[in-house]
């Protein structure tokens, strides 16, 4: 059993996943606003500014957080539905600095210590096949960039050991998903989404591949109703 990271630890799919990890036997770290709430240890950081996360990070009562870390699992994001004729600058810029930016950087802060761990990162990033959906640029542009991102470290790691899994979840049953449907005008119904804890179990396993291989990207989608 090791240590993980999760951001994004507070929303629909992180907090299914930090129990999967507790029920499991890891250890969690969460990283991100509100982090308190939750019952394991928690670093409070806004990933709006991840200028900001290298000093929050190498604070010296967060030092242990980033020395024996097996795995960093980036659950957060926000999903501004907007159109790019009304999406300011300010808009554009939370949802690549959340859903991009701070991802990077916490991976870079991590990297040491999951070299030494022969560590695993994984990227939720979205639904499979989401490309050039009106009203949501901001969104889907980042998510485009979270790929590139994980695909990027995946070649540079690759030498330490390092794996990187990208997981495109399908509808999921969250609060988030709910909030993006209404501003879309589109019903929801999570009796047809798929489960957060079905999906915290699916980057458990991820998570528990065998030595010898893994899985660098997976898609989840619900199963036909």
């Amino acid at each position: 059993m090791g240590h993980v990271l999760v951001t994004g630890a507070t929303g629909g799919i992180g907090v299914a996943l930090v129990d999967a990890l507790v029920e499991a036997g890891h250890r969690v770290t969460a990283v991100g606003r509100d982090v308190g709430r939750l019952n394991v240890q928690g670093i409070e950081a806004d990933l709006a500014e991840p200028a900001a996360l290298a000093g929050v990070m190498g604070a010296p009562e967060h030092a242990e957080a980033l020395e024996d870390v097996q795995a960093l699992v980036h659950c957060a994001a926000i999903s501004p539905v907007a159109a790019v004729a009304d999406a300011d600058p300010e808009t554009w810029r939370r949802t690549l600095a959340v859903n991009v930016a701070s991802a990077a950087e916490l991976t870079r802060l991590a990297l040491p210590a999951l070299r030494r761990s022969r560590g695993h990162v994984i990227f939720v990033n979205a639904a499979p096949g989401t490309t050039g959906v009106a009203r949501w640029s901001a969104f889907a542009g980042s998510k485009a960039a979270l790929r590139e991102l994980a695909d990027s470290v995946r070649e540079e790691e690759a030498p330490f050991g390092v794996r990187v899994t990208t997981v495109y979840p399908g509808p999921t049953a969250t609060d988030l998903l709910g909030e993006v449907r209404a501003a879309f005008g589109r019903p929801y119904d999570p009796e047809l989404c798929i489960r957060p804890r079905t999906l915290a179990a699916m980057i458990l396993w991820v998570l528990g591949a065998p030595p010898d291989a893994y899985t660098a990207e997976l898609s989840v989608v619900p199963s036909p109703h």
